[in-house]
């Protein structure tokens, strides 16, 4: 077994509390478990105000608090089954319940970067097996055993050789006179009876019966209805309003100009917004509001001081500047060998540049969020990815003690990157602050779409030299963007190659852009993995083995010691996808293939896609997916993550995309910007998952850039042309 040291006292570990009909209250920092005993002892001596807690109840019924935000990914169920698995209790016996913003128990309360059970892994194991421990040290105590002679199971305590056994809930009012030990054990993973099975969504009745869950849902007794008006282009703010017959209309109370971060207000990365003074509406209900905002007229005017470079911004200005600066502006982000002069030597070149539009996050649930800001507290409840970082801009921006800020989650209607950036928390603090009353703001899908933080665009030359032989032997990319390069310098195939360069640049804009899905990797990895296919080609090699080779001499000769890839693994995915899809077998009569791979988020993910045309358009008849990474906690969850994943790729890559018009998004709904449809979704999704005891590692985003690169590859060999353009289907089919 694995020993690992729990940092824990009793009081930093638990506090007694009178529960009722008695019982142990484990409070348990899950993620600050590496706490220094000075740490400890500073701590406060009454536990109640906490919640990151285990609760043991007399019958046996134990709750776990989850920490994280759920957007989707199901961290609420998977979380609390590492705490139940060392605990060693009856999952049908726990009750999981969200835990609200606590910066004194927890470290990173993030949905962002697929880390959470990653970060998690280990110190809500430990915190189990803690609890589990001081059970057993309680029975050995009541019935005069070595405490070494105590077994557990299912949440029952035994003593096999005296023959007595106790309920949890028996001795957990004992439990709490227990020494906390040192250390503890962890199970080894073929011990494991709840980890890697398949665990339904704890929230799944309350999803599909309608309960409320969401921010959206959000309702206080005397609450106000909020909306905002921001400016239509970017560079542009507010001049003036007439708002005269806005007043007069049915259940509006009131129509005002506010700034959500004034100059000097000191921000958090989280707070990115390109809109800081807006037009707030406040009435009594959602409907009379949305009527009030087509009643308000408002002028606006240019931002004095923004980037007049940029100007107000046009997508044919984007792709323009994207083709002719990113060569002059490029800088050596790594450099192996003698890229140059391996070009120069070479009998063929091959050269393709790749671009890809800003996009829209477009969660199911638009940005909202509910606040009660008084003289002495705020109040605030909702979805968002980052409330610790929100939780102090809020504070600077009401110039309130971070005790008087109360940040309560909900569950999210999507994330995606997007409720990483909460200006929409500030907008409804300081519109509370002005009404003196309890508000609810709401975007309109309109709004949200229009806001800001997309996905940046992007534009990535690539090019390959081959030898007489068709062997590759340089590989240059040079890639950027509108505002960011998506380049990731030590991936592969870097440390694959003698003779290797990678090259950043980046334009300014006044768009204001943020992490989406996999961010970065969501376009590159189609672009290279696109462009592999394409030398594959040109060297007369099977795409799947061409990529084997590259993998096979960074594994056995790596050049540089920067690889961020370990290429055993990212081999495995390919060989599992090779064999699950039956890929030696050839193509179906009338099916087309596409096969792609990337390493992102700590995890490899392979795929190979069945495409079919009909009437001119792609129908996806099948993915399969193989996968790594590492433990899979939740079996049944992590398969709705790589299919969820695969779905959103290929409509991002057929289909989605914004475009501007003198700084003005010109699509801002559903009948302009196009998603995938239920209908284009792949008949069938096959989820490999590889079997290994490494720990845990991403998978909310691993599944999602390599799918486009695997469309791309099957519609090259349905339609003999190559697709270098997000979205693949073109402009003129996105509203198609």
């Amino acid at each position: 077994m694995t020993r690992v040291k729990t940092s824990f006292n009793r009081r930093s570990f638990l506090k007694t509390t009178a529960l009722a009909g008695g019982g142990m209250m484990l409070s348990i920092s899950w993620l600050a478990c590496q706490a220094t005993p000075d740490e400890v002892l500073a701590m406060p001596d009454e536990w109640y105000d906490l919640d990151g807690f285990l609760k043991i109840g007399n019958n046996g019924v134990v709750t776990i608090m989850s920490p994280n935000p759920e957007i989707g990914q199901n961290v609420k169920t998977s979380m609390p089954m590492l705490v139940a698995e060392e605990l060693d209790v009856d999952w049908s016996k726990v009750i999981v319940e969200q835990a609200p913003l606590n910066t004194d128990v927890f470290t990173r309360q993030l949905a962002g970067g697929s880390q959470s059970i990653r970060q998690a892994w280990k110190p809500l194991r430990m915190a189990g097996a803690t609890a589990r421990h001081m059970l057993k040290e309680a029975a050995a105590q009541a019935w005069q055993v070595p405490v070494e002679e105590i077994t557990t199971e299912a949440g029952v305590i035994y003593h096999k050789a005296s023959g007595k056994s106790a309920g949890y809930g028996e001795m957990a009012s004992s439990a709490v006179n227990s020494t906390v030990p040192e250390e503890v054990e962890l199970k080894e993973l073929a011990d494991f009876k709840i980890i890697g099975t398949p665990r339904k969504n704890v929230d799944g009745k309350k999803i599909v019966t309608g309960q409320p869950l969401f921010g959206l849902d959000t309702y206080r007794e005397g609450m106000l209805t909020a909306m905002l008006v921001h400016p239509p282009a970017f560079g542009l703010r507010f001049k003036s309003m007439d708002d005269s017959a806005v007043r007069t209309m049915p259940g509006i109370k009131d129509v005002f100009v506010l700034t959500s971060y004034p100059e000097g207000m000191k921000t958090e990365w989280t707070d990115v917004s390109a809109f800081k003074e807006f037009v707030a509406i406040v009435g009594a209900s959602t409907w009379e509001v949305m009527n009030a905002k087509k009643a308000l007229r408002v002028d606006w005017q240019p931002i004095e001081n923004f980037d007049q470079t940029a100007g107000l911004e046009n997508t044919s200005d984007h792709a323009r500047k994207m083709e002719e600066l990113g060569a002059k502006l490029a800088e050596v982000a790594r450099k192996d060998g003698d890229p140059e002069g391996a070009f120069r030597r070479a009998t063929k070149v091959i050269e393709r540049s790749y671009t890809a539009p800003f996009l829209a996050h477009n969660t199911m649930e638009p940005m909202n969020f509910f606040a009660h800001v008084t003289q002495d507290k705020a109040e605030l409840l909702g979805p968002i990815q980052t409330p610790e970082a929100m939780e102090k801009s809020v504070s600077a921006r009401l110039n309130m003690p971070l005790e008087q800020i109360d940040i309560q989650m909900s569950r999210q209607g999507g994330g995606f990157g997007r409720r990483l950036y909460g200006h929409f928390i500030v907008e409804a603090a300081v519109i509370s602050q002005k009404m003196n009353a309890p508000v609810k703001l709401v975007y309109s899908r309109e709004d949200d779409m229009t806001f800001g933080t997309y996905r940046p665009a992007y534009h990535a030359t690539y090019r390959a030299a081959l030898d007489e032989n068709n062997n590759l032997i340089a590989f240059h990319v040079r890639a950027g963007g509108i505002p960011e390069s998506p380049l990731f310098a030590n991936r592969f195939p870097a440390g694959a190659l003698d003779n290797y360069l990678a090259e950043r640049w980046s334009i300014e804009s006044n768009i204001s852009v943020g992490a989406f899905r996999a961010p970065r990797s969501n376009f590159i990895a189609g672009a290279e993995q696109s462009f592999l296919d394409e030398v594959a080609e040109a060297a007369g090699k099977d795409p799947i083995a061409f990529r084997l080779e590259l993998l096979e001499q960074a594994k056995n000769n790596p050049v540089g010691e920067r690889n961020d890839y370990e290429a055993d693994r990212y081999a495995g995915v390919l060989e599992l996808v090779r064999e699950k899809s039956n890929w030696n077998n050839g193509d179906l009569p009338g099916v087309s293939r596409g096969v792609s791979a990337y390493f992102c988020h700590n995890s490899y993910v392979a795929q190979v896609l069945d495409l079919v045309m009909q009437d001119g358009r792609p129908k996806i008849e099948k993915v399969y997916c193989a996968v790594d990474c590492g433990v899979v906690v939740n079996p049944l969850a992590a398969t709705n993550l790589v299919e969820g994943g695969t779905v959103d790729g290929i409509g991002h890559a057929l289909y989605s995309g914004l475009t501007f018009k003198e700084g003005t998004p010109e699509q801002n709904n559903f009948d302009k910007y196009r998603l995938i449809r239920h209908t284009e979704a792949p008949k069938s999704i096959e989820v490999h998952f590889v079997k290994n005891e490494i720990d845990p590692t991403g998978l909310g985003e691993p599944p999602f850039p390599p799918v486009m690169g695997a469309v791309a590859n099957a519609m090259y060999k349905a339609t003999g042309k190559r697709y270098y353009h997000q979205p693949l289907l073109g402009e003129r089919q996105m509203l198609g």
